[in-house]
């Protein structure tokens, strides 16, 4: 990774600004992008507390003219991008039903979401989330990989293999994100350029938090229901994220694979239930 430049989006999150630091301590210079350019800054202000080079950018990723006129900047400040790491996404409450299962008794409560009550801008605005910053970051940053190669890596989830209930536009979304790695590897492959993407199961992050442990810090019943699904019996930690990244990031280790989408799950993926 020594003195290469990689640029990863949604670098304020837990998952990406762990990431992040991985890629600094090999010795790459990182470019850190998102929307709070606060967050970003206490990775960017760590990172150099280590002795590592990152640079904070803020952009709305959904924003190409601007994340154009942030790649200038990079390319001026580190240097071209080598790798992307496409971890901009989310969910939003609005794309969200109520209860697991059809009832029609939400239909009835206005308090309540359910599958009829979901508006067409709350999941439009899941999938752009998700799909369209995937799409407009890698169309801006693939740019200096032409004719020398490079890495694209995306976030996906496993709800792009299983789709969760309750979420319907963020399953939907990572599903299209998963696609479209495959799509893309195919596409950059006369390039040189590798497209792989990992989907991670059930990590806690500043997003979920809030489901998944109540106001007391107990777990919810949501919790109780994806640990018993997860034959590892417990949520993923951030760093173990970090060894699949780093492979699919080192051309000599992993120089023959692309269009893949690896699960880090802890089983999640390949427990039946029974």
């Amino acid at each position: 990774m020594k003195d290469k430049v990689v640029v990863i989006t949604g670098a304020g999150g837990v998952l990406c600004s762990t990431i992040a630091k991985a890629y600094a301590k090999e010795g790459a210079k990182v470019a850190l992008l998102g929307r709070r350019l606060e967050n970003l800054q206490v990775v960017a202000d760590e990172i150099a507390k280590d002795g590592g080079i990152a640079k904070a950018y803020a952009v709305n990723c959904l924003e190409k003219e601007a994340m154009e006129e942030v790649r200038k900047s990079i390319c001026k400040d580190l240097g071209a991008c080598d790798i992307l790491v496409n971890g901009a996404g989310g969910n939003h409450p609005k794309g969200t039903t109520t209860s697991e299962y059809f009832n029609q008794a939400d239909v009835d409560d206005s308090d309540k979401i359910s599958f009829f009550d979901l508006n067409e801008s709350d999941v439009d605005y899941v999938f752009k989330l998700n799909f369209l910053t995937t799409f407009l970051t890698t169309q801006v940053f693939a740019k200096d990989m032409l004719g020398r190669g490079g890495i694209v890596i995306n976030i996906t989830s496993m709800n792009a293999f299983r789709p969760l209930t309750k979420i319907p536009a963020y399953s939907g979304a990572k599903a299209s994100v998963s696609n479209f790695t495959q799509w893309l590897a195919v596409h950059f492959a006369g390039e040189g350029i590798r497209v792989n993407a990992i989907a991670p199961g059930f990590f806690v992050t500043n997003q979920n938090r809030g489901m998944l442990f109540d106001k007391d810090g107990k777990p919810t019943a949501r919790t109780q229901k994806i640990l018993a699904g997860t034959p590892m019996r417990r949520f993923g930690e951030a760093e173990e994220l970090i060894g699949t990244v780093m492979w699919l990031s080192d051309d000599d280790k992993s120089g023959f694979v692309t269009g893949v989408v690896i699960p880090i799950d802890g089983g999640f993926s390949a427990y039946s239930g029974v």
